[in-house]
């Protein structure tokens, strides 16, 4: 095997997998080891990779040819594509015993856990055989020193800790998209996820919450107080927020609402009287809005803005003031590459699309899929009565409410979605 005989395994985590052709499989997400008896450390069996759509699965070790800092590296293509479990006598060492408070041999000196060394033997077995411990100094300003010490000369690395902190395994997940954080947190005990989730700010917590199932959604959100729960709400697109409400009885609703900022939750309620399966239900109440004399260059601008998303800043739709929903009139909108062909001086209200039909609040979604797809729009909007916008019907909308209900939860899809190998891991 071309690799180091010592790998850290924290500084492995988000490494990519290839195959022996080069192509990527997948990212490693932990390293499963397997508890022996007496005073020998784990056996490292494997590592646990993140594959497209999600899933994880498990990567023998001795499938693995190489490790280092930029690649992992599979000397087989053939992969047991069954969703990862965790048995009963494995440890996951990221997620079990990153931030664990432990004591160090002989003079029992608390520190935790910062990271996880797994070695190779001469005859070629894996195990884990050093920790990183960073001493408790008890001093808030100071940083205790950090000590490699021998897996035996380390007390409180078995069993369940009682109080674990956080801050280590953030790190390892702070360049995690925020789909693919709330995947980790999905395999996370319900205790240890809540506490990640708590310890994220408000921003990034609100990204992750919408990429979560609606029941984890609600537990990560009663588990916080209620003046948290309101502040993460506001950080929400006021759709994804509307959909987290919804699952809440109306009494919690409206002492959240009233906790949030009245323009921040005037949108949010607004959203929850739509009937549920139509457009007023689904569409974003903040599309990209701008007057029809503003110029080609300032709609561009506009959408390069970074917190927009891609189905979002696709197009910029022309109304007369106000430029908040309820909009003044609806005039018409203009999609990027449109813009992009046009002088960056000209006016918008010369480059618009208005030959299409607007959606009503009430449109049901087979209608407003059969529209997009006959019209290849990514975004449609959605007027009322008197002609004013709305809202916006974004493709990403659409998918999020035309799959099954629990597409995000991982388990329910795994179980809907048979393996095309044989069962079993290789180890």
């Amino acid at each position: 095997m071309s690799t180091p005989t010592r790998v850290y395994l924290a500084r492995l985590s988000g490494v990519a997998v290839f195959d022996p052709n080069g192509d990527q499989v997948g990212r490693v997400r932990d390293a499963v080891a397997r508890l022996r008896s007496g005073q020998r450390p784990p056996e490292v069996v494997g590592l646990v990779a993140e594959m497209p759509m999600r899933r994880r699965i498990f990567l023998s070790i001795n499938r693995i040819t190489s490790i280092d800092a930029d690649a992992v590296v599979l000397g087989s293509g053939m992969l047991n594509l069954r969703r990862f479990e965790k048995r009963p006598n494995e440890l996951l060492v990221l997620q079990e015993l990153l931030d664990r408070r432990v004591q160090v041999q002989p003079d029992g000196r608390a520190g935790t856990v910062v990271d996880v060394a797994m070695e190779c033997s001469r005859g070629g077995e894996w195990s884990l055989a050093r920790v990183a411990v960073r001493e408790q100094t008890g001093r808030l300003a100071r940083r205790g020193n950090l000590h490699q010490v021998e897996w035996d000369n380390v007390r409180g690395l078995s069993g369940v800790a009682d109080a674990r902190g956080t801050a280590n395994l953030l790190a390892v997940l702070e360049d995690m998209r925020p789909a693919d954080l709330a995947n980790a947190l999905q395999d996370l005990p319900d205790s240890r996820r809540n506490e990640v989730a708590a310890a994220l700010d408000d921003e990034r917590l609100a990204d992750v919450l919408s990429e979560l199932p609606e029941h984890d959604q609600v537990e990560i959100l009663a588990a916080l107080d209620r003046e948290r729960a309101a502040d993460i709400l506001e950080e929400m697109d006021p759709d994804d927020a509307a959909d987290l409400l919804g699952e809440l009885s109306p009494p919690e609703q409206d002492v959240l609402l009233d906790l949030m900022e009245p323009n921040e939750a005037d949108p949010v309620r607004q959203l929850l009287k739509y009937t549920p399966g139509t457009a007023g239900s689904v569409m974003t109440s903040e599309p990209v809005i701008l007057p029809p004399d503003a110029t080609v260059a300032e709609a561009l601008a506009r959408i390069r803005e970074p917190q927009l998303s891609p189905a979002v800043a696709a197009q910029v739709f022309v109304t007369r003031a106000p430029m908040t929903t309820p909009t003044g009139r609806y005039l018409g909108m203009a999609h990027f590459q449109r813009l992009l062909r046009e002088p960056p001086a000209d006016l918008l209200g010369g480059v618009l699309v208005n030959d299409i039909d607007p959606l009503r609040p009430t449109t049901p979604l087979p209608e407003i899929t059969r529209r997009m797809a006959t019209y290849d729009l990514v975004a449609m909007p959605v007027i009322d009565r008197n002609n004013r916008l709305v809202g916006a019907v974004t493709v990403d909308d659409v998918l999020d409410h035309s799959l099954p209900r629990d597409w995000r939860d991982r388990s329910a899809v795994m179980s809907t979605n048979p393996d095309p190998v044989t069962e079993g891991r290789d180890v």
